[in-house]
Formats: structure tokens, C-alpha cells, sequence
């Protein structure tokens, strides 16, 4: 088995794996990026969209800002709309100027990688890591396999940025780790479709069928969601289906509804929250869907993980630069602390605007009394807004 030597090897290559990297990277710190997927498939699935405030500063700071500037979607507000009204939400004005962006983060991940490309830096794409070695000392290793080779990555610090289902969590001891998990009775069916976008902002709408939300991707694209059954079967969602249901949940009575076009993607993703304390063992710190997961009613996934590496590499920085270790010692609460924070953010969205699987007319009425107060309370209005466009990351 060959081995090479790096002060920071990180699994996996998404968006909080190369962040991490380009973070470090321009503070002069080595590392080495290792990823199970091919580049065609990492960049090409089709995630969140929605950046906070501090995501699109940081893809600025880390001197990625340039196309994200020209192609996103800046978006002062939402709507919510319930009983065929739509409501705007001036998140902007609740938040002292801040805002979110659409862009998707396939977009985001192929800047990134370009930009990891184009200085040179190694970055393994088809190089399944297959567990972390000597993960209790000073100098743990990731061993993976390359073009069919065993390798062995011998490290200072591993992030491990592999996802809910990677190796990094599961080489944690598990009596080390503690995990809170809660499965919602509802999933969403989510189609990119070739249409111009109708409203200006994004839709999210509670209907006597069910959740739906009104969002883009460009302005010749448009993405939208319906919520369903966790086991739903999507091929008996022909497109006639999705777009009849769509118009349903989405219509208002001023005759906004969302243009039709062809469908190029759908699928259905089951939705659950995730949370494991601590999130780090050792010299191996976990970040993004490794240590915690949301339901995508909040938009929060993406910025989550963001938030985790813009931490972890000031930690590393000043481990490195200074000798400091108290940063890396606080990393976990830190991330725990805004993890939480966000988990009740969605938790509020998602049981705001989805309809019980129940289907209790009690708690429907329930539903839209809260969706009134909040779009009549500037303090309610206010709070939504500042947890929307996202707070400081650390």
C-alpha cells in the first residue's frame, strides 16, 4: 500500500469538502481531497439552491463570487400563500439588507472544483475511501483506493464532508457519539421543469392537499415541489399529474400560477432530521450531512455545511499559524449550538406548511391561524425573515 503524507485530508467532495479545501488552501495549508463519486456525477446531481447571506460572502472571500454575481437570483422576499392569497415577507428590510440567493449547488461545486483544478491541487474524484485508520492518535490516515490501487493518506487532521451515509461517522466509536434523529410521514416530489419563472420570488403555499413550493433555478428554469407519501412511486406521476396537482396547490385568487414546460427531472426525497454530538473524535472533525441533516423547508442544508467549514478552517488556521487549539477544542459546540438553531428553524417551516398525514381538520385550521398571525405580526414577520437570510457563521 502506498503512502503519501498532507496536514489535512478530507473525505468527500462536495461543497463542504472543497470549500474546506479552497479555505485552506489560500492560507497555505496542505490538503488532499478524496471522493467516492465521479466529478460528472458530483457536479450534476441536483441539490439545494437557495444561499444565505453568509454563503454568498463566503464564495466572494474565497474569490468564487464572479459568476455566482452574474447568474444568481438575489431575492429580497418570499411569498407564503394560504387560502389563495399570496403574502410577501420583506426579509431585507427585517434583517438590515441581508438576502438570500438562488444558485444552484451543483453551480456552486463546479466553481469550486474548477478552482481547485485550475491551482493544481490534489483532488481524487472515483477514490472510495475505505475507512480511517489510527483514528485516535496524532496522525490519523485515510485509506482509499485510486485507479484500483490501495493508498494510504497519512494526515495531521481528517474532515470528514462525506455525507450521511460515508465512513466517517461510522469510524467513530459509537459509544463517542450520540445521535438524535426524528423521521417526518411526508416526503417531497421535486421536478426541474424548462419554464420561465412567473413570480419573482419563491412560493411557498399551504393547501387544503398538501404543501407545494414555487421556486427556480434560472430564468429559463423553474423547480418545484409538491409534498407526498415517503413511498411514493414516481412512475405514477406522469407529468399531466404533477402539473394538474401543481396548479392546484399553487393558483391564487389575483390568477398567479406557474408556467408549464417539460419536465427534465423529478424524484422524491424523504425528509428527516439528523443530529450527532459531538462533531469530532480525536483529530477527526465531521462537517455537513455527516453530523447533521434538515428537512429542506428551511434551506438550510447547504448553509449548514458552509457555516461548519468556514469554523473548522479558522480552527485550523490558528492551529496552524499560531499553535492554538481552543478553537478546534469549541468546533463542536459551536456547530452543535447553530445546528440545533436551524433544526427548529425547519421543524417551524415544515410543520408551518405541510398538511398532517392525518389529515386533521383541527390542526389544518391551526395551520392557517399561525400563517395569519405571522404575515400580520411585523415581529413574527421579522423573526422568519433573520433566520431565512441566515445569521453570522460563527
Amino acid at each position: 500500500m502506498s503512502e503519501r503524507r498532507t496536514q489535512v485530508g478530507i473525505v468527500g467532495a462536495g461543497p463542504a469538502g472543497l470549500m474546506l479545501g479552497q479555505l485552506l488552501a489560500r492560507q497555505g495549508i496542505d490538503t488532499v481531497i478524496v471522493e467516492a463519486r465521479s466529478q460528472s456525477h458530483v457536479i450534476e446531481r441536483v441539490r439545494a439552491g437557495v444561499l444565505e447571506q453568509g454563503t454568498v460572502d463566503l464564495m466572494h472571500q474565497v474569490g468564487l463570487g464572479d459568476r455566482l454575481e452574474r447568474q444568481g437570483l438575489r431575492h429580497e422576499g418570499i411569498y407564503l400563500a394560504f387560502s389563495g392569497r399570496r403574502h410577501r415577507i420583506d426579509m431585507t428590510a427585517a434583517s438590515n439588507g441581508r438576502a438570500i440567493t438562488v444558485y444552484g449547488q451543483n453551480e456552486v461545486v463546479r466553481d469550486l472544483i474548477e478552482a481547485r483544478v485550475a491551482a493544481g491541487l490534489p483532488l481524487h474524484f472515483e477514490a472510495p475511501a475505505a475507512r480511517i485508520a489510527e483514528i485516535g492518535t496524532t496522525h490519523p490516515a485515510i485509506e482509499y483506493v485510486d485507479a484500483g490501487e490501495r493508498k494510504q493518506l497519512r494526515c495531521d487532521f481528517v474532515a470528514g464532508c462525506d455525507g450521511f451515509h460515508g465512513i466517517s461517522r461510522a469510524a467513530i466509536p459509537s459509544a463517542a457519539l450520540r445521535t438524535y434523529e426524528r423521521t417526518y410521514p411526508f416526503a417531497w416530489l421535486g421536478v426541474l421543469a424548462d419554464a420561465a419563472p412567473t413570480s419573482d420570488e419563491l412560493v411557498y403555499s399551504l393547501h387544503d392537499s398538501g404543501f407545494a413550493l414555487f421556486s427556480m433555478r434560472s430564468p429559463t428554469v423553474t423547480r418545484l415541489y409538491l409534498q407526498c407519501d415517503p413511498d411514493t412511486d414516481i412512475a405514477e406521476w406522469p407529468d399531466d399529474r404533477i402539473w394538474r396537482e401543481l396548479q392546484q396547490r399553487l393558483a391564487t385568487d389575483d390568477g398567479w400560477r406557474p408556467a408549464e414546460g417539460v419536465i427534465t427531472q423529478k424524484s422524491v426525497t424523504p425528509m428527516r432530521s439528523f443530529v450527532t454530538e459531538p462533531m469530532h473524535y480525536a483529530r477527526l472533525y465531521l462537517a455537513g450531512d455527516a453530523a447533521h441533516i434538515v428537512p429542506p423547508t428551511g434551506a438550510k442544508g447547504l448553509n449548514l455545511a458552509m457555516a461548519d467549514v468556514y469554523r473548522l478552517s479558522h480552527a485550523l488556521v490558528d492551529f496552524y499559524h499560531h499553535g492554538r487549539t481552543e478553537l478546534l477544542d469549541t468546533y463542536s459546540a459551536r456547530g452543535v449550538r447553530r445546528a440545533w438553531r436551524a433544526q427548529a428553524f425547519s421543524w417551524l417551516m415544515t410543520s408551518l406548511l405541510h398538511r398532517s398525514h392525518t389529515g386533521n381538520d383541527f390542526d389544518y385550521r391551526r395551520q392557517l391561524a399561525e400563517l395569519d398571525y405571522l404575515v400580520n405580526s411585523p415581529a413574527a414577520m421579522a423573526s422568519l425573515s433573520q433566520n431565512y437570510v441566515g445569521t453570522a457563521f460563527d
